[in-house]
């Protein structure tokens, strides 16, 4: 949280410097002490939406206002530890992010390591929160949690909303919870292809020069809101800069997946493998 706030007033900084302004002179237009600037660009003071607005607007930068304001407010939320979400257990989050998932309407998912949580039978989330509460250290309530995760993804099911799911090749292979775990998993994938709903893409080994390389899982809601899942941590990107930068992303990994029968090729291959 406080880089993200460092980082928000390094960019007010970088602003007025650009504009050849010192920090009394940005003060005297602003019309505030210049005390006041020097501490939000320290970071010790968080400005306000109109703070910025004045500030991108003595600076002859307001079109900067609407992207600066949106990280502002993201600071506070944007980077939290797993460990901390998690500090009760996995099921408050999993049933924390229902509204976020009801009011979603267009969902973009891609994942490089482990069958995105939309997807996931219950076997395979019970195996995957079982390793990750181990990790972790936090109180295991992996039934309740798997339970609350499998009533959230009914929404898969709604005709009016859409899903475009990317994995790498690599995640049908990663055998999570044994072969029996795994065959089911992929018989689900297997069945994901057929929902008219969701755009099921796997991006294969043999995928040709790339233009994108392999990223940390991140979904996106309704290209408003990204989450981004690091080892650590969430960090949720809401400032609009940011969020085209991993829909960019996206678009461009999408380009190098293939789909409907070609997915499932992959798939099956991957059933044969588990012998």
């Amino acid at each position: 949280m406080q880089r993200a706030r460092q980082e928000l007033a390094d960019r007010l900084r970088d602003i007025r410097l650009d504009a050849e302004l010192t920090g009394k002179a940005l003060s005297a237009a602003a019309g505030w002490h210049e005390a006041k600037t020097s501490r939000i660009e320290s970071a010790k003071q968080t400005p306000s939406d109109s703070d910025i607005r004045v500030w991108c607007q003595v600076c002859l930068l307001p079109d900067q206002a609407v992207d600066l304001i949106a990280a502002s407010r993201a600071a506070d939320s944007m980077y939290q530890e797993w460990r901390r979400l998690h500090r009760t257990g996995m099921r408050r989050l999993q049933e924390a992010r229902g509204t976020l998932y009801e009011r979603t309407r267009v969902f973009k998912v891609y994942c490089s390591t482990v069958v995105p949580g939309f997807l996931q039978t219950r076997g395979y989330a019970t195996a995957l929160m079982s390793a990750i509460t181990a990790f972790q250290g936090t109180p295991d309530d992996v039934e309740e949690a798997v339970r609350a995760r499998m009533n959230r993804n009914r929404i898969l099911n709604s005709e009016s909303r859409r899903f475009a799911i990317l994995v790498e090749e690599s995640v049908l292979r990663y055998r999570v919870g044994g072969s029996e775990v795994m065959l089911a998993q992929l018989g689900q994938l297997l069945s994901a292809t057929a929902l008219p709903q969701v755009k099921f893409g796997v991006i294969p080994f043999t995928a040709q020069a790339r233009p994108m390389w392999t990223l940390e899982a991140f979904n996106a809601f309704d290209d408003a809101r990204v989450h981004v899942e690091l080892l650590s941590a969430q960090v949720t990107v809401t400032a609009p800069g940011d969020v085209v930068v991993y829909l960019r992303a996206f678009d461009r990994l999408a380009g190098l997946a293939v789909y409907g029968a070609e997915a499932r090729v992959l798939i099956t291959d991957a059933i044969s493998a588990l012998g």
